[in-house]
């Protein structure tokens, strides 16, 4: 995997601004140093890849701020171990993508965008990244791999929903203890093209759920259908 030494120093820059403006899993912020992000924004923006800001690229989509994606994956994999089963919803840039693949996840992507998902895909596959991609409809989440550990998505939805609900891993009782394990996460921006609220979920049971609200954020619209 490219880890040019050029951008080594930048990069731990931008690790140590995260820091700062409160992410606080070292494991997180270590994948953020990981992963070339140069490489996943235009050549003629390379010079601010390692700014802590969203950047065009292409077909009305963006590569996300670093410290949103920081955000939501350490709000997503509070409590995961390596080898959790993690689905995300909008591929995008594929940078998203890389920090949890960094994090040794089982991911799985979806892309609503044919374009973008033959790009990103081929450019994760360059890396040496390995999850498992799809193009599709990512409000319906994908559900042949279910139940997942986390959801996490990339793009603001006017409501949540239910597909991905029902994806999470339900909580199960320990067969030696009784203790029961905490059910699966969703943490997904909800709002308009004003701004949306960024939402912690946890299921608790079949059918039930605790939401959590957290801060505010803006993101592309998602979009269901392909």
């Amino acid at each position: 995997m490219s880890n040019d030494w050029k951008f080594e120093r930048r990069r731990q820059r931008l690790v140590q601004l995260l820091r700062d403006k409160g992410i606080e899993d070292e494991r997180v912020l270590a994948a953020v140093g990981r992963v070339p992000r140069h490489l996943f924004v235009d050549e003629a923006l390379i010079a601010r890849a390692y700014l802590d800001e969203a950047l065009p690229i292409g077909l009305d989509q963006t590569i996300s701020q670093p410290f949103t994606v920081a955000y939501q994956t350490q709000f997503a994999m509070s409590g995961l171990a390596e080898g959790a089963r993690v689905l995300e919803i909008g591929t995008g840039s594929g940078y998203q993508a890389a920090v949890l693949c960094e994090l040794g996840v089982d991911l799985y992507s979806v892309e609503r965008l044919e374009p973008l998902y033959r790009r990103t895909r081929d450019l994760l596959r360059s890396l040496g990244y390995r999850l498992r991609t799809r193009c599709g409809d990512g409000t319906q989440g994908w559900p042949a791999f279910a139940p997942y550990d986390a959801i996490i998505v990339t793009a603001g939805a006017m409501s949540i929903p239910d597909a991905l609900l029902q994806q999470l891993r339900a909580p199960e009782a320990d067969p030696d203890t009784g203790a029961s394990t905490p059910g699966g996460v969703l943490v997904i921006p909800v709002g308009g093209s004003e701004g949306q609220t960024m939402k912690r979920i946890v299921r608790t049971g079949p059918n039930s759920f605790e939401t959590e609200e957290m801060d505010e954020f803006r993101f592309v619209p998602l979009i269901p259908g392909q």
